[in-house]
């Protein structure tokens, strides 16, 4: 079964087999006679498309021009499944439970007592294999495959079929759960590579073909368009998704295989579906083939995958927000912090600060600009254009080496004299020195400390919190109440109030406005 987040699935089919079972994914007949002719018939093909007078003629030439470059993928995880009566409870002192129970079955059935649910249990040690099904495509002669990484994670045996029914053993040479990208090698003869195209250059409305193996209907060939770019869908937990959106009917078994353009030019690697019911729903999901690129030339040439930083939290802009600094629109990214001493602090990067292009290339989104930071290579230096009080600049950043211990975004609550904020529903008090300790406060920092927050408040909605620190409201530091009522005195709420507030260490900027 594929695995499912929060209504999104990845696309690799999973079975269960006994051990010395059958290959499930090798088993299916391939039309092609034989190499040779599978690449006359696709140079001729990619020679005819720039020619090809309509959608229909395209469409076939495209799929001749490029299914001979897809696999089909079957991997296979071993799993030992003890004596149920040979163990405690789970959660017993050195028991944690059954070792190596699939996670498909655990989420089914806990961590029950096999002999509760299944008295009739063979009462002896017994194997299994887990099996996935997916795709990939072949992108060297040499015979590196691009896939996904769920489709191969944690497999002990990888078997790939080629589109003239040859099984080959396939070595993982890596992979990248952060992108969902892993790379596979087979050592054959007479490969039929797939040329990579520019994801970059995609506009929605492109055609584009998805070509795989749903289902474990091998050499399948479907058509749609780019229905959207740029989107986040969560499967990647906190990873980096730039994911292409397209209606390409995809289905589970389809994960790993290319997208591709009416060029015979691989531009995706397909990945995910939205779907209730776990199958096609006219929205599927693919790493743009430039990520997926990148990722691999970093695991081919250095074995793993570095990526880059600039030490600072960003978010997205908000219309009201983006007025509130008097910009224009809502594309770029809104620097919410910067970490001391970090590449963005010593390249002259503020709080405030809205970063519009990077390198040259708009800043759509601050998760775009998260993912070209990411994209390059550490002590790179990096153009940025920034609009500061008015006024656009560039400054440029050299960038760092992103490690685990990049910071943390978590957002824990927190709980004399106060003062009230009726409009907006919410109550400040004097930062004392026993609050800093207890909310983490700096060391020379200075604000006022949210203590209440009303239920269904504009700063309720607006995500405030009792025990956020205001630093500033309209862009006017505030240290005390004082400075807090006079700053507020300035502000119509009805106009809108922009806060910037200090978390767990973290600033942020927030934008309430009445009506």
């Amino acid at each position: 079964m594929s695995s499912a987040f929060r209504g999104f699935a990845l696309l690799g089919a999973v079975t269960l087999g006994a051990a010395g079972g059958s290959w499930a994914a090798t088993s299916f007949q391939q039309t092609q006679a034989n190499v040779s002719v599978a690449q006359e018939k696709a140079t001729a093909a990619r020679a005819a498309l720039s020619s090809a007078p309509d959608h229909s003629q395209a469409f076939k030439l495209t799929a001749q021009a490029v299914r001979p470059s897809v696999v089909s993928i079957s991997s296979v995880k071993k799993v030992r499944m003890l004596n149920p009566r040979m163990r405690q409870r789970p959660g017993a002192p050195g028991m944690p439970g059954i070792p190596g129970m699939p996670d498909e079955l655990r989420r089914f059935f806990g961590d029950e007592p096999f002999e509760r649910m299944f008295p009739q249990m063979p009462q002896t040690p017994e194997d299994f294999n887990q099996e996935g099904l997916g795709s990939g495509v072949i992108v060297t002669a040499d015979g590196l495959i691009l896939t996904n990484n769920h489709v191969v994670a944690g497999a002990d045996e990888v078997t790939v079929t080629t589109s003239d029914a040859r099984q080959l053993r396939a070595k993982i040479v890596g992979a990248d759960r952060a992108t969902d990208v892993a790379v596979l090698k087979v050592d054959a003869k007479d490969l039929v590579p797939a040329p990579l195209g520019n994801s970059d250059s995609l506009e929605v409305g492109d055609w584009v073909l998805a070509i795989g193996s749903p289902l474990g209907f091998s050499q399948t060939v479907t058509a749609g368009i780019i229905s959207a770019m740029g989107r986040q869908v969560g499967v990647t937990n906190g990873g980096y998704e730039d994911f292409l959106q397209t209606d390409a009917a995809i289905n589970p078994g389809n994960s790993g295989g290319p997208l591709v353009n009416l060029k015979g030019e691989v531009v995706g690697i397909n990945t995910a579906i939205a779907s209730r019911s776990g199958g096609f729903s006219g929205i599927g999901f693919a790493i743009p083939v430039n990520m997926a690129r990148s990722v691999m030339d970093q695991i081919r040439d250095n074995g793993k995958v570095t990526r880059g930083r600039i030490g600072a939290a960003i978010q997205d802009l908000s219309e009201d927000l983006a007025k509130s600094f008097g910009y224009s629109g809502r594309e770029g990214a809104l620097i919410d912090d910067v970490v001391p001493d970090s590449p963005a602090a010593k390249a002259g990067l503020k709080p405030g600060d809205i970063v519009t292009k990077y390198q040259g290339k708009p800043v759509r989104s601050s998760s775009q600009f998260r993912n070209a930071v990411a994209a390059t290579a550490p002590n790179t230096k990096a153009d940025l254009e920034i609009f500061r009080d008015g006024k656009k600049q560039t400054l440029q950043v050299k960038i760092g080496l992103l490690n685990d211990e990049e910071m943390a975004r978590s957002q824990p609550d927190a709980a004399g004299e106060e003062e009230s904020a009726e409009s907006l529903g919410l109550s400040v008090q004097p930062m004392t020195p026993d609050l800093a300790r207890q909310l983490g406060v700096k060391d020379g920092q200075t604000g006022v400390v949210i203590s209440g927050v009303e239920p269904g408040s504009l700063a309720a909605r607006g995500g405030l919190r009792p025990g956020d620190l205001i630093t500033s409201v309209g862009g006017q530091p505030v240290a005390n109440l004082k400075e807090f009522r006079d700053a507020m005195a300035k502000q119509k709420a009805s106009a809108g109030v922009r806060f910037q507030i200090v978390r767990e260490g973290s600033n942020r900027f927030v934008f309430l406005r009445t009506g």
